[in-house]
């Protein structure tokens, strides 16, 4: 059961949220998870698939801004560089992310048998999260096979959120964290576009959180906040179909960071903050023997719209994953409270 923000009153912003309040609203964009959940094994994979058709033949327009660089994740050097994306984009584990990679890539080549001989190589794109805390990481336990099952999953309706999939065993300001999404209408020369947001959520001190009504923790549960290290990470994965560039889509990709910001996130020396964006306006033809492309970009005196959509998207999504997650229990009895029973409890205090 997902629940969000318009439960408990709280609101983000200004901006209207899509039908969904999903990465999903962006049109033909879709999420699949496969969740793995045995005792100490408490992980899995979150796929997001940028459009249904072949993405190796038809790349879209995307851009990566590293907040923080403490990660593994793959991909993100050839995104900055050429300025798109050619495959699905899968979350997972730390340790999991060459395996999530090979099966990126074997899929890639059952739908292209020429990659590597007679066309290019392919660039699989993977971000991650340490879930080790409450998952035995140790155990390896995601395979390629799981990371078809999300692959396979995928759809364009309202996304799951809380511990599923790759935020199974995940950590959010001491909460149990996991996967959110929210998104956000934008309407540009009367017509009506969105940018969407979804998260993979294992970052934040315990005691640092501060809702968008100016909430947070009670002072016993910051007591120790001053001598607390921040090593968790975030993946935030950003979508529209408005038409941007790729410099544009880096440019909306830093603001994600403000909707950290706004959650009490400083970015910690141990912290992976990674934002992936991606356009679904504009696409690149693999096979294009045309000497120039042509592309449309959005007109720069309107982009605040969109930095406004990320920052916005990214906070409520971030809340999502904590109010969707319920009390969980993981590997040998590690336990994360929910969000949820705190606000029930009425124990944040202005």
């Amino acid at each position: 059961m997902n629940r969000t923000i318009n439960d408990f009153g709280l609101v983000c912003g200004i901006l209207p949220q899509g039908a969904k309040n999903a990465i999903t609203d962006v049109p033909g964009v879709q999420v699949g998870h496969c969740t793995l959940r045995d005792g100490d094994i408490n992980t899995g994979v979150t796929a997001i698939l940028p459009h249904s058709g072949n993405l190796f033949r038809r790349k879209v327009v995307a851009a990566s801004h590293v907040i923080n660089g403490f990660g593994k994740s793959t991909g993100l050097v050839q995104i900055d560089e050429l300025g798109t994306i050619e495959t699905p984009i899968l979350l997972t584990n730390t340790l999991s992310v060459g395996t999530c990679a090979t099966a990126l890539i074997r899929e890639a080549i059952s739908q292209n048998p020429d990659i590597g001989r007679t066309t290019s190589t392919v660039n699989p794109v993977v971000g991650e999260c340490n879930d080790g805390p409450l998952n035995d990481i140790q155990a390896l336990i995601v395979s390629e096979h799981h990371a078809r099952v999300a692959l396979q999953a995928a759809h364009d309706g309202p996304v799951e959120q809380g511990s599923v999939g790759a935020g199974t065993g995940m950590t959010c300001f001491g909460f149990k964290g996991g996967i959110g999404s929210s998104s956000r209408r934008i309407s540009l020369d009367g017509s009506e576009h969105h940018l969407g947001v979804l998260v993979l959520t294992n970052f934040g001190n315990a005691g640092d959180l501060v809702l968008p009504d100016g909430r947070r923790p009670s002072p016993k549960t910051v007591e120790n906040l001053a001598k607390a290290q921040e090593k968790g990470s975030i993946i935030i994965v950003l979508a529209t179909d408005v038409p941007l560039e790729h410099r544009q889509l880096t440019r909306v990709a830093k603001r994600a960071g403000a909707g950290l910001a706004r959650l009490g996130s400083f970015w910690g020396h141990g912290s992976g903050d990674i934002a992936i964006a991606f356009t679904t306006g504009n696409t690149i033809d693999h096979d294009s023997k045309a000497d120039v492309a042509e592309m449309r970009v959005l007109n720069e005196d309107r982009i605040d719209l969109l930095f406004r959509a990320a920052a916005e998207a990214t906070q409520e999504a971030v809340l999502n994953s904590m109010l969707s997650a319920d009390e969980f229990v993981g590997r040998g009895g590690a336990t994360r409270v929910s969000l949820v029973q705190v606000l029930r409890r009425s124990e944040l205090k202005p």
